[in-house]
């Protein structure tokens, strides 16, 4: 599946206009710990995580600052909902990917298809939204067998897990010996991630996007074909 890139990375944002909000006076259940981490999101889309600060987040919204500390108890708390929100947005963009797969093929092709969509859905992501990839996997993001269920996608699964899935129909399908699958996901991770790293942060920062693409697409058919 060829890997769709957007210039890398996007104009950052105007800066914000320094005023007074005005404060509201009510809000139903649940609605302002919503338009806290929505500011917090926003806040991480612009700048990455250290840009997500409580106060901040609390004049976007409207509200005093101490009416933060029903929902989040402090700054940290506040960054770990916008990381699970950006670790599962990163699954969104995987599950597009793999939404668009043709269904034609072997079941060796269509294994590798699978992965290929899943390492352009994290890269596409990594192009289009730079701050909150940053604010993904720039802190603690667990692997564990049954993580927080805010982390995953529309599917209910993370990133790790759409790759492990991937890895898992490349063994059904012959295409990975069985002996070699332990592990691969970690292998096949820091590759896709390595390359993501070079093009936002990197020396490949400011590459035309259309050798991006090209690079994209033999990364992703080297893990791919080569695990």
């Amino acid at each position: 599946m060829p890997v769709t890139h957007r210039n890398a990375p996007a104009a950052s944002a105007p800066p914000v206009a320094v005023s007074t909000p005005t404060a509201r006076s009510t809000y139903r259940h649940g609605d302002l710990r919503r338009a806290l981490l929505d500011a917090g999101i926003e806040l991480a889309r612009q700048g990455g995580p250290d840009a997500v600060v409580l106060r901040e987040a609390t004049r976007r919204a409207g509200v005093a600052p101490n009416a933060a500390y029903r929902h989040f108890a402090n700054r940290q708390d506040l960054l770990a909902a916008v990381r699970a929100a950006a670790v599962a947005a990163v699954a969104q963009s995987m599950e597009a990917e793999l939404a668009h797969m043709p269904a034609t093929g072997t079941p060796t092709e269509q294994a590798h298809a699978k992965v290929r969509a899943v390492g352009a859905g994290y890269m596409r992501f990594a192009h289009a939204e730079t701050g909150l990839f940053r604010t993904a996997f720039g802190g603690p993001f667990g692997v564990a067998q049954n993580p927080d269920p805010a982390m995953g996608g529309d599917t209910g699964l993370n990133p790790f897990q759409h790759l492990s899935a991937a890895l898992d129909d490349l063994v059904t399908a012959g295409a990975l010996p069985p002996e070699r699958r332990p592990g691969a996901e970690y292998l096949a991770w820091s590759t896709v991630h390595g390359m993501a790293l070079l093009s936002i942060d990197g020396p490949l920062r400011g590459t035309p996007a259309e050798t991006m693409e090209r690079l994209g697409e033999r990364l992703l058919d080297m893990v791919a074909r080569g695990l």
